[in-house]
């Protein structure tokens, strides 16, 4: 009896001391859940309320630092331009403004390149930084990537420049050449060639003009808003007359060829030019006795089918390093060939502007010595095509990816 006893009291015993251990096990628990985590002390409960909402909308690229410098809040754009690694403002400038403001309040902005984090190219990356405090504690930085409106900028100062210079080379000329007449009045030989100079220079001059006008055209108006089928065929034997007598002046041979019955859809007239000014190209830059070619046929791609029109040349060729400038407005590979064969500088700029605004676009392949193949790919006119296939009923050649057949030679 004495033993029951012993053992009931043992276990009331170890059962109040269970109880007991499990009701200060639950309040720790709940004051545990209560105390502030560095993970909340550094977001939400560190940020105002509706900060952090702001700034994950601002195009601007935001970070949030505390007393310790430490980064509170960062967007994922900050860290894309590496101003955020481990925790910390990578940017040492930045950093100070930073410090500067938590001390005084006073909102700073300066402007400053950084180097691109990332890429082997030695490009600085052009960026706006403006720091201002953020309540007590917190300092808010936002940059702005500055990089594309610095290139548009030197393009537009490089455009005013070069325009300025290629309009006051043929009014000079024309100006000389007009006293020079003047003063040869009396030598009828001297007359007929000095006119024949100011010609050559009104020529060029209006030529000039007239790819200014056109480029304008091209970057501000919409070609979808006046958009047709267009034939292809139509736009190269457009292309061919235009170069016909320069060709036929330098023996050279232009031969058609490709898919025929293809079609494009876009501006006829916007085009007709960019097909017109690579031809046009491909003929000056030619030597006497050789061949150019354009060929057009269909392509599958996975956003939609295409037409791709090569103008091939056996010229002078491209050099590597200039590839990738030659549809820069007004750049020229040889200035005093391209004068000589009386370009502009401004065709390769607007067969670049007409393919982007068509959805296109136009690539090179040149090697120097052997020639060169521009290559023009535009969405094709689908619609026509498949409703031209119905009322034929039979197989659409423009479907197939039969090899082009051997060009055409035109007279």
């Amino acid at each position: 009896m004495d033993v029951n006893a012993a053992v009931a009291a043992a276990a009331a015993i170890a059962g109040l001391c269970t109880g007991v251990i499990a009701m200060l096990a639950f309040r720790w628990s709940e004051r545990d859940q209560a105390r502030p985590t560095r993970t909340s002390l550094h977001t939400d409960a560190v940020l105002p309320p509706g900060v952090d909402t702001v700034l994950s909308v601002l195009r601007s690229s935001a970070v949030v630092l505390d007393e310790s410098d430490s980064v509170v809040k960062a967007s994922s754009a900050a860290y894309a331009l590496g101003l955020v690694r481990g925790g910390k403002l990578a940017v040492d400038p930045m950093l100070h403004m930073a410090r500067d403001t938590r001390r005084d309040g006073e909102i700073r902005q300066v402007e400053l390149d950084l180097p691109r984090r990332g890429t082997g190219r030695g490009e600085a990356l052009a960026v706006s930084a403006r720091v201002a405090p953020l309540g007590s504690r917190l300092v808010l930085l936002l940059v702005e990537d500055l990089t594309e409106a610095r290139r548009i900028e030197a393009v537009r100062r490089d455009f005013v420049a070069n325009v300025s210079h290629e309009l006051k080379t043929p009014v000079g000329a024309l100006s000389l050449l007009s006293e020079a007449v003047m003063d040869a009045s009396d030598d009828p030989e001297a007359v007929t060639r000095f006119a024949g100079r100011m010609q050559i220079e009104a020529t060029r001059l209006t030529n000039l003009v007239q790819e200014l006008i056109d480029l304008s055209r091209v970057q501000n108006d919409d070609p979808l808003e006046d958009a047709e089928p267009v034939r292809v065929d139509e736009l190269v034997a457009e292309a061919v007359d235009r170069s016909r007598h320069t060709a036929s002046t330098k023996q050279i041979t232009m031969a058609a060829g490709g898919t025929a019955g293809l079609h494009v859809w876009g501006h006829r007239g916007q085009l007709a030019a960019a097909l017109g000014n690579l031809v046009e190209n491909a003929v000056n830059y030619s030597p006497a006795r050789t061949r150019v070619g354009i060929a057009a046929r269909h392509v599958a791609a996975p956003g939609g089918d295409l037409i791709e029109i090569a103008v091939t040349d056996q010229g002078i060729g491209i050099p590597d390093k200039d590839k990738e400038r030659i549809f820069e407005r007004f750049y020229r590979v040889d200035p005093a060939r391209s004068r000589a064969t009386g370009g502009t500088g401004l065709g390769l700029a607007i067969v670049k502007h007409v393919a982007a605004s068509h959805g296109g676009e136009v690539t090179v392949w040149s090697t120097e010595g052997q020639g060169s193949t521009f290559t023009l790919r535009l969405p094709e006119a689908g619609a026509v095509r498949d409703r031209s296939a119905r009322l034929a009923g039979h197989h659409d050649p423009a479907t197939t990816h039969e090899p082009i057949p051997a060009p055409e030679v035109l007279p």
